[in-house]
């Protein structure tokens, strides 16, 4: 099983591998909180990440160790890398797209969503 310091040492690596310019305007830094994240749509739909805007404390990438301990519990440790970069990329891109006005990734969370909602 992984522990959050073995996942907070892999983030590291991983925010290691990314541009410098990926990080402008990211004053809140990438965040590992312990807890885990649902999703209101369905008990057991997970929040692995988020990012986020505060017109006080600015931007940042959250990433819910919970989550991934729910999803993820028994799973190799090449899963964890897999998922943990993927989230990690895939905020990131929200943080790209917010800072150049676009919302291409946002529309498509929403797409599959929807799609979600339908299959329930």
């Amino acid at each position: 099983m992984m522990s959050i310091g073995e996942a907070g040492l892999l983030l590291d690596r991983m925010a290691e591998e990314l541009p410098a310019e990926f990080y402008r305007e990211l004053n809140g830094g990438i965040l590992l909180e312990p807890g885990e994240k649902r999703h209101p749509e369905g008990p057991g739909l997970f929040i692995m990440g988020e990012y986020r805007t505060h017109p006080v404390l600015g931007r940042s990438i959250v990433i819910y160790f919970g989550s991934f301990l729910q999803l993820y519990r028994g799973a190799l440790r090449r899963t964890w890398e897999r998922e943990l970069r993927k989230t990690l990329r895939h905020e990131f891109t929200h943080h790209i797209e917010s800072l150049a006005g676009e919302r291409g990734l946002e529309r498509r969370d929403k797409e599959r969503l929807d799609w979600y909602r339908g299959m329930r």
